[in-house]
């Protein structure tokens, strides 16, 4: 089952009451992509909204909605319609739609149902993709007013969608987990909400462990280069002579080194017969490649 027909099963358990019932309802008819005077159009690829549609219809304006039902194997598309003038009519005066200018009217929405009525929005245009894919949940409105008006509902609860238009439908939409985690939350999909909290804390676990393993892998890289870097001058030394005529201490340290390739500074300087921190191996082995280097340029003019 995808993400948005969890999500639509879920709120669909919590339209229990008429007021909430009545309010889905309006949000699915008027965000729905056909309602004229003439027509109204349901279709959906959601089960749960194809099983929820007629019980509405029923339970809240005691009409009997009879599916258009033409699909095949490969079909998985649920298509309603009412076609009965004197039935459009009795609908748009219930919740006083205009069919060539649809518009949130608040006063449908009484007994704090106000949620109950995004959750049919939502029924009707909206959707969420997989949150292990995408952090996203969007409304696909028939109108640009329609679109605005939703934006300020979801703004009254603390939400802010951004809104396009994409093949002539106005869509408004949420990239903010949060904000998504608060909107499913108050349509009354807690479990969805729940179970994107804990898909986005194994994100960022797994993002974290990922960051760790690079940073690791750079650190390694690092000593492993510092390291024969090192090597390469102090074999330089060795091979023109000058090893014996090094210090002690960077004769000790330049033993050590060739001894133990993988070591970084730190170990090293805990090893020495007088150990030292980073820094002061650090120091030490500038030393030794600034002597390399000098017998480098003795060598070349030798040359």
């Amino acid at each position: 089952m995808s993400f948005s027909n969890e999500v639509r099963e879920e709120i669909a358990r919590g339209i229990i009451d008429r007021d909430r019932q009545f309010a889905c309802l309006y949000g699915i008819l008027l965000y729905s992509r056909a309602l004229t005077r003439q027509q109204i159009v349901l279709q959906t690829e959601s089960p749960v909204l194809a099983e929820l549609l007629p019980s509405l219809f029923q339970s809240v304006l005691h009409m009997r909605l009879e599916s258009d039902d033409n699909r095949n194997a490969a079909q998985t598309m649920y298509s309603f319609s009412v076609s009965d003038p004197a039935q459009i009519a009795q609908i748009c005066s219930i919740y006083h739609i205009r069919p060539e200018q649809r518009e949130i009217r608040l006063p449908n929405l009484v007994n704090n149902s106000m949620s109950a009525f995004l959750a049919g929005v939502f029924f009707g245009c909206g959707s969420a993709m997989n949150p292990n894919k995408e952090y996203h949940l969007e409304f696909n409105t028939p109108s640009e007013l329609l679109c605005g008006d939703l934006k300020q509902i979801l703004k009254s609860i603390g939400v802010t969608g951004r809104q396009i238009v994409r093949k002539s439908m106005y869509v408004l939409y949420l990239k903010d987990s949060e904000q998504i985690e608060d909107t499913l939350t108050y349509m009354g999909a807690q479990q969805c909400t729940i179970a994107l909290m804990n898909i986005k804390i194994h994100k960022d676990m797994r993002n974290k462990a990922n960051r760790l393993r690079n940073c690791d892998e750079a650190n390694i890289n690092k000593v492993v280069s510092a390291a024969m870097r090192q090597t390469r001058d102090i074999q330089w030394i060795i091979q023109c002579g000058a090893f014996d005529r090094l210090s002690p201490e960077l004769r000790e340290l330049a033993q050590l080194r060739l001894e133990n390739p993988e070591l970084s500074l730190k170990e090293l300087g805990e090893q020495l017969s007088m150990p030292i921190g980073r820094s002061g191996v650090n120091h030490r082995f500038q030393k030794i490649a600034a002597i390399a280097e000098e017998l480098k340029g003795r060598a070349a003019h030798t040359k």
